[in-house]
């Protein structure tokens, strides 16, 4: 991890290993290590046709839904990413991953519980884009604000693949904290 005053780089690896009963989420953990709140809402969970990228990594066929899980991820109570996370449906229907509500330990621990081990090596691409409109509301961004959205690739141990999370980023929390410092 690097660390720069008030930001910080994370790691892939802790948000891959499934989580020990009564265990922090990757987040809340990562955040409280440099003395901040880390927290979550759920926005949606929904079956939808995929974006290109997930269905051809999914092996999705043409017109195959997938789960998609949407959260705002949040620090210090103000939102910091959006993140949303797509399970093939053959393996979030009828488990919690296809289910409104928070999965206790997280998708990972419930991945892991039916099977699903992440690979420890996930593929991840970088990209930097301007927000849309209903990416500045919700992450409280002026219009035309830049955005990194990182995309990660994981497919189980045994090579299926089984997530796709989409996470698009602000750094409007920490340029707002400098602001308000000067």
């Amino acid at each position: 991890m690097v660390s720069s005053n008030d930001a910080w780089m994370g790691e892939a690896q802790p948000y891959l290993a499934p989580r020990r009963t009564g265990e922090r989420d990757a987040w809340s953990a990562e955040a409280a290590a440099h003395n901040r709140r880390g927290s979550q809402r759920l926005l949606a969970v929904e079956d939808v046709d995929p974006p290109s990228p997930v269905r051809d990594f999914l092996n999705v066929g043409p017109g195959e839904k997938v789960v998609v899980r949407r959260r705002l991820i949040l620090l210090d109570g103000e939102p910091v990413e959006l993140a949303d996370s797509y399970y093939p449906a053959h393996i979030a229907h009828g488990t919690r991953l296809a289910e409104r509500g928070k999965i206790p330990g997280g998708a990972v621990t419930l991945l892991a519980a039916l099977g699903f081990t992440p690979e420890d090596d996930p593929l991840e691409d970088v990209s930097a884009d301007t927000a849309t409109p209903s990416q500045c509301e919700a992450l409280g961004l002026s219009s035309g604000a830049p955005v990194l959205v990182l995309t990660r690739f994981t497919t189980s141990a045994a090579g299926e693949p089984m997530e796709v999370s989409v996470m698009t980023m602000t750094r409007h929390l920490q340029y707002r904290q400098r602001k308000q410092a000067v």
